[in-house]
């Protein structure tokens, strides 16, 4: 039985004009969402806690909080302070720090207890145990910790969230051995992939990874063919998977701006000419076995970006292609 909220839907922005966005997407057909009406719907969807990402804080996701709301999703999101991230230089004094075998724990618990406060408070919206966790950035590695490490997520058939990653950043270490490119989670992500469970897109649980394709990197040395296509994301899909590739983008050629973010794509995926978000290369931001999304022209971060010349994954043009996961 649906119920109605106890609030408006808040009139959302209209999307900017003469600017369209594509997206492409793999691994297991989604549900058709034409029949609803997202921006009108009476119906109160189970609620959000939204997971900051590294150097962010709590105020740079409450333009998109408000936006859900306009859906009838009511956000939490977890509080977070810029100079709180200062705590994680405590892995300094960790000897597995300098070993590349850093676990996430004790180092990152202040996070993930910001993390429980926040779903505590948003269960108490929700009497049936469901909501949805949004992770961007490297907030959606640390999901997977916290699904991992906390009791009441150990068995999905007492709690089923959905997780929907703005940003699964890359899911094993770049490859070793190779000049120049360091793990810069010392360790972090390599625990993960070992030790947290595997994505999955099931009733139960859905993990959807969502990329942006915002500029194409550039070798520092040597030109890049700028008609490069990104580098393609190798895994196992279902028999009722269902795959369709975006336009080809088209660089405008390697510049200093091209090849600087070049070097940050190589640090995580081994490669600089590649695309990505700014920050992240879209062959990184995929999980094997979740729904993996992409759209083309969206930025790494909220900070930095604007709705019209430079949208990001939480802008109010891009929620509107991927809020259906959560109202679904």
């Amino acid at each position: 039985m649906a119920l109605a909220p106890s609030f408006k839907p808040l009139q959302l922005p209209s999307p900017p004009p003469l600017r369209r966005f594509s997206c492409s997407c793999s691994a297991v057909a989604q549900p058709d969402s034409s029949s609803t009406s997202l921006s009108s719907s009476l119906v109160t969807y189970r609620p959000a806690v939204i997971l900051p990402g590294l150097g962010n804080n709590t105020d740079d996701y409450q333009k998109l909080a408000l936006t859900l709301q306009g859906y009838g999703v009511s956000t939490v999101v977890a509080k977070v302070s810029r100079i709180d991230w200062l705590r994680n230089a405590a892995g300094l004094v960790d000897p597995n720090y300098w070993r590349g075998t850093l676990q996430p724990r004790p180092v990152l618990d202040w996070y993930l207890n910001r993390v429980d406060e926040a779903v505590n408070e948003a269960l108490k919206q929700c009497p049936g145990g469901s909501l949805s966790i949004i992770g961007h950035s490297a907030g959606g590695w640390l999901a997977r910790v916290y699904l991992e490490e906390f009791t009441k997520f150990k068995t999905t058939d007492v709690f089923k969230p959905c997780l929907l990653s703005l940003w699964m950043p890359f899911f094993r270490p770049p490859p070793k051995g190779l000049p120049g490119v360091i793990d810069q989670t010392r360790g972090l992500l390599d625990y993960v992939e070992k030790n947290c469970r595997k994505a999955v897109y099931t009733p139960e649980l859905r993990y959807v990874c969502i990329a942006g394709r915002y500029i194409q990197g550039s070798r520092f040395f040597g030109n890049s063919d700028p008609a490069t296509t990104p580098a393609a994301i190798e895994q196992s899909v279902p028999d009722s998977a269902i795959t369709s590739e975006s336009g080809t983008l088209i660089s405008t050629g390697a510049t200093f701006r091209t090849r600087f973010v070049g070097q940050g794509y190589k640090q995580v995926c081994g490669q600089a000419d590649v695309w990505g978000d700014g920050v992240v290369p879209e062959v990184s931001a995929h999980l094997e076995g979740a729904l993996n999304i992409s759209f083309d022209g969206v930025y790494h971060s909220p900070v930095g970006s604007d709705d019209e010349a430079r949208p990001w994954y939480g802008s109010p043009a891009i929620v509107e292609q991927w809020v259906h996961h959560l109202l679904n």
